[in-house]
């Protein structure tokens, strides 16, 4: 069986820096993973995500979906096959919540009646009641609930993989510790492949099955986040899992 993701010594470049963004990767990702990629910024985590939607190319090596060379691939194509979701969402604001989350079904030339089936699925999946929200417009929403929509919109054509870049980023913490639970139920009611890049470490080892640490275009290490914490790979990790312990050591203070 193919794996859902394998990179085969990938680097990537860009013009102007002394060094690879994305430094000869090796990794491979099982249908149905959790994987976070943790690191600071400019380690090449938010590079790594957008080459395999191919959003950048990569100089050498490659990138394989499900047994498939996407260089060999339409990008308009792949990218309908891949939910993406970011910080900024990029909802579009002329145009309803619906609208939004139909998007990517209507480019598909789906069915009216499919389209809003699933439209109001993904809302109610979203914790979003479709006769509430369906006509109202982002300005109309909170930053969180404007998450919930950009979520159900990478969702809309069911797609295998999910890429999401710091999706929660720029969210006050009571409904970022929420809408983490609820992506966590989400990824377990479905078989899907998620890459999630967070410089959370807290939120990289709630939310992965496995976790991917970057740092400088390499990945430092590949593992679950029970065997990074009892076994780091390096300095560097040990130093990040420390830095985790230091917090909870002070909140252990105020028990």
């Amino acid at each position: 069986m193919a794996h859902a993701i394998e990179f085969q010594n990938v680097t990537k470049t860009f013009q102007g820096s002394l060094r690879n963004a994305v430094d000869h990767i090796n990794f491979t990702a099982e249908e149905g993973e959790f994987i976070t990629i943790l690191g600071s910024s400019g380690c090449g985590k938010t590079t790594l995500l957008k080459m395999i939607n191919r959003l950048y190319e990569p100089d050498t090596g490659k990138i394989i979906l499900f047994g498939e060379d996407i260089s060999s691939m339409n990008p308009v194509k792949l990218r309908r096959r891949i939910g993406y979701v970011i910080q900024q969402i990029g909802l579009f604001p002329h145009m309803t919540v619906g609208s939004n989350i139909a998007m990517v079904p209507n480019l598909l030339k789906w069915e009216k009646e499919k389209t809003d089936a699933r439209v109001d699925q993904l809302l109610t999946m979203a914790g979003l009641a479709p006769e509430e929200y369906r006509n109202r417009y982002p300005a109309q929403l909170s930053g969180g609930q404007q998450q919930r929509v950009g979520l159900a919109r990478a969702l809309a054509a069911d797609p295998k993989i999910m890429l999401l870049d710091e999706p929660f980023g720029a969210i006050d913490s009571i409904t970022r510790a929420r809408l983490q639970e609820e992506l966590l139920t989400l990824h377990r009611g479905m078989k899907k492949t998620f890459l999630f890049v967070t410089h959370d470490i807290e939120e990289a080892f709630k939310l992965g099955t496995r976790v991917m640490i970057m740092n400088e275009g390499h990945i430092l290490q590949f593992d679950t986040p029970e065997q990074i914490i009892l076994h780091p790979a390096d300095g560097f990790v040990s130093s990040l899992v420390e830095s985790a312990r230091e917090k909870e050591r002070f909140w252990e203070k105020f028990k």
